[in-house]
């Protein structure tokens, strides 16, 4: 009986890195080298058990390189495939957990596909003392090719936990388990005799998005403003000086900001700047309260910052009216 044919996309990362010895779990990202997936893949021949693991290059790097035009690239990429390709029948791609949750929101807002797409990464790299990387690919693979996963939209795997793209976000720099869907939990467990599901995303994602990146080369600027005790305008004026079509506030809990940061937000939101009111809090909605309808400003919902941006990036490539992006805010 032939195995399910699973393409395996490098970018990099921790789960690609091998250190100067078996201890190095610290200064490897910049003392260390980056695997190409074949390599990766040799390594854990436990995962060739479960598919026909098909290595394919695309970037060999740390993931705080990883940039907007690498999310469209990749996008991209994993579009050919699975429109071209019908028996690939789903897609894990290794990327350093850093930005990892970005990457995997943006291509479930923009991919076209149900065929499962899997971002596996690692907190300890290849060559270390009890690295992860062999279970999280192994995970990653058997997550790939199970029935159950297709129609999902992307999923973030590791420490044998599933979670959806949307919901998980990165909560500690070393831990194994620093991936959580603090809101709503994750999604399902990779266990030995199995994959189990106990839940779905409800929100609109691949194939149900609202945004299609077919003739997009680059998202529009888009930065981030980090709220803190008495934190003033000069950084919301930096930015919209910078050419910034959209902020998001990372706000104090419960989604508010400093008066004097309020007050430039304001400003920008009169010149056309499209404001997102988010939470630096980690966790826990930011409705529309009546100041920010009335302000012409949004509310992230549930989305932390760097997701938000992620949104409101591709929200402008539609609309720059307020209320539409309020809309797209609640349905993805």
């Amino acid at each position: 009986m032939s195995k399910p044919r699973i393409a395996i996309i490098g970018t990099g990362g921790t789960i690609s890195s091998i250190g100067a010895h078996s201890l190095e779990v610290l200064n490897y990202p910049e003392t260390g080298r980056k695997m190409e997936p074949a390599e990766a893949i040799e390594r854990v021949p436990e995962a060739a058990q479960f598919a026909d693991l098909v290595p394919l290059p695309f970037r060999a790097v740390g993931s705080t390189k990883i940039s907007p035009t690498d999310w469209i690239e990749l996008a991209q990429l994993v579009t050919r495939i699975a429109r071209d390709e019908a028996d690939v029948a789903g897609f894990v791609i290794l990327h350093g957990t850093a930005t990892l949750e970005e990457t995997a929101y943006f291509l479930t807002l923009v991919l076209k596909t149900d065929k499962p797409v899997v971002l596996v990464g690692a907190q300890r790299p290849a060559s270390a003392l009890s690295s992860d990387v062999g279970m999280n690919l192994v995970g990653a693979v058997r997550t790939a090719i199970d029935s159950n996963a297709r129609g999902k939209g992307v999923l973030v795997v590791l420490n044998d936990e599933i979670h959806s793209a949307r919901d998980a976000t990165k909560t500690s720099t070393y831990r194994l388990q620093t991936f959580q869907s603090r809101d709503f939990g994750l999604l399902g467990h990779i266990d030995g005799d199995g994959v189990y599901f106990y839940r779905a995303p409800l929100r609109r994602h691949t194939l149900q998005s609202a945004f299609d990146i077919a003739e997009i080369t680059e998202l529009p600027r888009v930065d981030i403003v980090y709220s803190y005790a008495g934190s003033d305008g000069v950084a919301v004026d930096a930015f919209v000086a910078a050419g910034a079509r959209g902020l998001v506030s990372a706000g104090l809990a419960p989604g508010l900001t400093a008066p004097l940061e309020r007050e430039a937000a304001e400003k920008a939101a009169q010149a056309g700047v499209l404001i997102v009111q988010s939470s630096r809090a980690g966790s826990g909605r930011v409705a529309r309260r009546t100041y920010l309808s009335t302000n012409r400003m949004i509310g992230a919902d549930n989305l932390n910052p760097q997701k938000a941006r992620v949104l409101l990036s591709l929200a402008l490539t539609k609309t720059s009216d307020p209320d539409a992006v309020q809309e797209l805010f609640a349905t993805h």
